[in-house]
């Protein structure tokens, strides 16, 4: 009897047209939610533009906290690494400015600050290293 079931066609929604009936209902679904905005959790289902933009997000918040880790050792640091971090607080702030209006504020706040601080430091080096200069 199992070799009669094995010979006879299927109907219905299987094979191809299955296959094309569930991906157009994946997809459609998948639009209601990208459309609608709902969020799915990320092991189901992240839309490929929030996963970009968690990526540069998190890009540019790894450059920050890198930048401004570097604070508590900014008198140990020489003029030409003082410099470069100036620097690249200064590429770094256009992209700060693209976020939210009070993510923004927070975090060109605490970057000019760092920043502040990397010019003082740079400043006092230089004052120093003249006054040294004077004094030979």
């Amino acid at each position: 009897m199992g070799h009669l079931l094995s010979k006879t066609k299927t109907a219905g929604w299987t094979g191809m047209r299955g296959k094309i009936f569930w991906l157009g209902a994946v997809f459609g679904l998948g639009l209601i939610f990208f459309s609608a905005g709902i969020d799915l959790p990320p092991a189901r289902c992240l839309p490929l533009f929030k996963a970009r933009a968690a990526f540069a997000q998190d890009n540019w918040k790894e450059e920050f906290d890198d930048i401004c880790s570097r604070t508590e050792d900014a008198t140990a640091l020489d003029a030409g690494e003082l410099s470069a971090l100036i620097g690249r607080c200064g590429k770094l702030a256009p992209r700060i400015g693209k976020l939210g209006e009070s993510g923004r504020k927070v975090y060109m706040k605490r970057l000019s600050m760092c920043r502040a601080l990397f010019v003082f430091v740079l400043e006092q080096k230089k004052a120093k290293a003249a006054k040294q200069e004077k004094i030979k």
